[in-house]
């Protein structure tokens, strides 16, 4: 029947989705709670309801399911669906669904990490994190790891390493990977310097939307060195 219910979710059917989900987590399913609470958080099928997304999260985080508690770390870390925010209750839920292999929580630890939120600050086990992430195509993982080999946090600074990791990041098509990829190629870091490859890279980051890449490439264009 889970089957049956993920079909009918990804197929837009959210009504039906529901009535499945909520037969199976009758059953205690992990996979049929994390969905309800998923749904219940976005009102798909369903009102809007983040005291019922937070109740299927944790039954779900319970039974270890590990984009339950990738979820309620979102919620603990933003102080969402009634919960008050707590960042070391949100580390701890983050390396929880991190160590069941969930891309996105391997980069929220490593984040925390970098940055001592709820947690000690550690530059080598954030680079460990992020390691991990990038391994599984994580592409903010990627763009990550290659900051801390450019600036040697936490690992010995290689510009090689650092120049395959935003590469990595843009070819994904990230908008920061692409800046930082630009800015190597710029300042000749890691790589043949290239001005031309530098302001094509800019310029792709400034189509979606990087704040810094747009605030170059309109300076560029009031000084009249480039025409679009």
């Amino acid at each position: 029947m889970i089957k049956k219910a993920h079909d009918a979710y990804n197929s837009g059917d959210f009504e039906k989705a529901l009535e499945l989900y909520t037969q199976l987590a009758s059953d205690a399913n992990a996979d049929a709670l994390t969905s309800l609470g998923y749904m219940y958080q976005n009102a798909q099928g369903c009102e809007k309801d983040e005291k019922k997304a937070l109740e299927y999260y944790e039954k779900a985080a319970e039974l270890k399911h590990p984009y339950a508690l990738f979820n309620l770390a979102i919620l603990y870390m933003n102080g969402l669906g009634g919960v008050q925010h707590d960042q070391f209750k949100a580390h701890e839920l983050h390396m929880e669904a991190a160590t069941r292999e969930v891309p996105p929580a391997m980069y929220e630890v490593a984040l925390m990490l970098e940055r001592g939120l709820g947690c000690l600050q550690n530059y080598s086990e954030a680079a460990f994190w992020y390691e991990e992430g990038a391994k599984r195509g994580h592409l903010e993982s990627f763009n990550n790891l290659g900051v801390l080999y450019k600036e040697g946090h936490g690992v010995p600074l290689d510009e090689a390493r650092c120049f395959i990791c935003f590469s990595k990041a843009a070819d994904g098509g990230l908008a920061e990977g692409l800046y930082n990829l630009g800015q190597l190629y710029d300042q000749g870091f890691g790589c043949v310097q290239d001005h031309d490859k530098a302001l094509d890279l800019c310029r792709k980051a400034a189509y979606k939307g990087h704040v810094k890449a747009k605030e170059i490439i309109k300076g560029l264009q009031e000084e009249g060195k480039i025409v679009f």
